[in-house]
């Protein structure tokens, strides 16, 4: 019987042997890129670097702006100084006494029949 056994297995693997020598070399072949897919691809390709392009355009554009409206805030903050600082010297300037030494010194002399008092 072990002959027999024998004889049956190495028949089994004669077999699975040729079959596998039997079987089809299968080859598979990598598809090739349609003619649609290559536009779809460039089209892609070309939205990406336009919005790209845009998206630059845009931050360069924001930055400009940016510079200009720090200039702008320079002027308007050095305006403001040099404003505040002409009202204090035009308060400085307006004070009683001051008037009244100028007026001493061109000549002038305080008549009481002709003061009026005006009030704020």
């Amino acid at each position: 019987m072990s002959n027999l056994a024998m004889k049956l297995e190495q028949q089994r693997q004669e077999q699975q042997q040729q079959q596998r020598v039997q079987e089809p070399i299968i080859i598979k072949r990598r598809a090739s890129v349609t003619p649609g897919e290559k536009f779809l691809i460039a089209l892609f390709i070309g939205l990406l670097v336009f919005g790209a392009v845009t998206i630059i355009t845009k931050s360069y554009t924001v930055y400009q702006t940016n510079i200009e409206i720090q200039k702008t805030e320079a002027k308007i903050e050095k305006q403001t100084k040099l404003n505040s600082d002409l009202h204090v010297q035009v308060e400085e300037l307006s004070t009683y006494e001051r008037i009244w030494e100028k007026a001493k010194e061109l000549g002038l002399t305080l008549d009481q029949n002709n003061v009026k008092s005006v009030q704020n």
